[in-house]
């Protein structure tokens, strides 16, 4: 299993969001603030299988096709253990 983090600028959260859930992706969105002059951001968390990475980076790059500069930073980091409760 993985996680992907994704930062991206506020006015991309809602195009994002619905990419996710068109494509059956469950996502998590948290309000955060960096980048220069402090501009609003939004980070996203997204929990997949290891075989729905690809799949959910493609969404991305379909959702925010890149302009003269980057929409979004992705990380996709391994989780060990989950549990929902």
């Amino acid at each position: 299993m993985k996680m992907i983090i994704i930062i991206a600028q506020d006015n991309d959260a809602d195009i994002l969001t619905r990419a996710f859930t068109a494509e059956n992706f469950r996502v998590t969105r948290v309000a955060s603030t960096g980048g220069f002059l402090r501009s609003g951001v939004v980070t996203m968390l997204l929990g997949v299988e290891d075989t729905q990475v690809d799949a959910a980076i493609q969404v991305v790059r379909r959702a925010l096709p890149a302009a003269e500069k980057k929409r979004a930073t992705l990380f996709v980091v391994p989780v060990q253990h989950f549990e929902q409760i």
